[in-house]
């Protein structure tokens, strides 16, 4: 394997907690003549605060590489670790927070429900997580979706109450796949607005990937990815 395959990389303030720690991660579907490498000896170091933006074209292995920070998807070879929450933080919705890429709302539920429903699993009772589902609206000025269903919302909108949900459950990593990949520029700039207005709010990191330099300029550090691999930083460089 080519040196450049393994690529050490810190995101945010090295004084602040560590959140992720991936070392010689590496992720392959499937087996035999038929793998496909989608991640291949990745390391990095990911803290408490962390504004970073992860940039690559499709099928570059962005989304497998925050599945991975997430917990969501185990590693072919490699390790992760998560120091600040002592273990995988998939159990807890309130140390994680992940945005996906495609539509994820429950289309029999309203915005509220869709918030809540998180929570409720997470133990949460109803009263309380519905408080806290209408508090993330209000406080992204969302109160009007209150009570749409996924199939009366944008794709814009319906983004946004997927923050909402994200922003109810106070993470402390907000993990963004491709946010805008599906929007407009416009809807697209706002939607970024939102998520950064929510990380800043929560004092929480947050890691968007993307294939737009529009949206990586928006943030104080970016990671260049391609063929399953970190190829470079695009700025914020550390030793």
């Amino acid at each position: 394997m080519p040196a450049e395959s393994t690529v050490h990389r810190l995101a945010g303030n090295a004084a602040a907690d560590l959140l992720v720690r991936c070392t010689d991660v590496s992720h392959t579907y499937s087996s035999g003549s038929t793998a496909v490498v989608a991640v291949s000896q990745v390391s990095y170091d990911l803290y408490d605060g962390a504004r970073l933006a992860i940039m690559g074209p499709s099928g570059s292995g962005k989304s497998t590489l925050l599945h991975m920070m997430a917990g969501l998807e185990t590693v072919t070879s490699g390790t992760v670790s998560w120091p600040a929450f002592g273990a995988n933080p998939t159990g807890d919705p309130g140390q994680v927070g992940v945005v996906f890429q495609g539509p994820s709302l429950i289309p029999s539920l309203d915005a509220v429900g869709n918030i809540a429903f998180p929570l409720v699993l997470g133990g949460i009772p109803d009263a309380e997580a519905e408080r806290r589902a209408r508090a993330a609206l209000a406080d992204l000025d969302l109160e009007w979706m209150s009570t749409r269903l996924p199939d009366e919302l944008s794709g814009g909108q319906a983004q946004r109450v997927a923050i909402a949900r994200v922003l109810a459950t106070a993470p402390r990593l907000i993990l963004a796949d491709e946010p805008t990949g599906q929007l407009d520029r416009e809807t697209g700039r706002h939607v970024i607005d939102v998520l950064i207005h929510a990380a800043d709010r929560l004092g929480a990191a947050l890691v968007v990937t993307t294939h737009d330099p529009e949206v990586a300029d928006r943030f104080s550090e970016g990671w260049l990815m391609n063929d399953g691999m970190l190829r470079g930083k695009m700025k914020g460089e550390r030793s």
